[in-house]
């Protein structure tokens, strides 16, 4: 079992706030797993289609992971990093049923990958 502390998310009383960290243009929309970056931070690895262009790439991120948790698309916002790879994004939900989806999802991203 990973350890709850490299999780790229957070919990709060009204969701969870995940650090992702976004490829533009990446050829389709995806959950791609979690990364360990440089600094030792812990991020999930997103791809979208759509190119980093007046905000495009954002609303893609939002709508998959809004599709993918199973939340309306106004649950889901950017908090910081609009103009980023890196970023934070506000999933407003049951914080329990969101952090065992979202393990769920990068589980599942990673063991695809093997």
């Amino acid at each position: 079992m990973a350890d709850r502390s490299a999780d790229p998310w957070r919990y709060s009383s009204d969701g969870i706030s995940i650090a992702l960290r976004v490829t533009p243009r990446g050829g389709r929309d995806d959950i791609d797993g979690i990364e360990t970056l440089a600094d030792g931070r812990s991020v999930v690895k997103v791809r979208v289609r759509a190119i980093a262009d007046g905000g495009a790439a954002n609303k893609a991120v939002t709508e998959l992971l809004a599709k993918a948790l199973r939340v309306p698309k106004a649950s889901v916002k950017i908090l910081s990093g609009a103009t980023s790879r890196l970023k934070q994004v506000a999933v407003d939900g049951d914080p329990k049923s969101l952090g065992e989806a979202l393990r769920a999802l990068t589980a599942r991203s990673s063991e695809q990958k093997d």
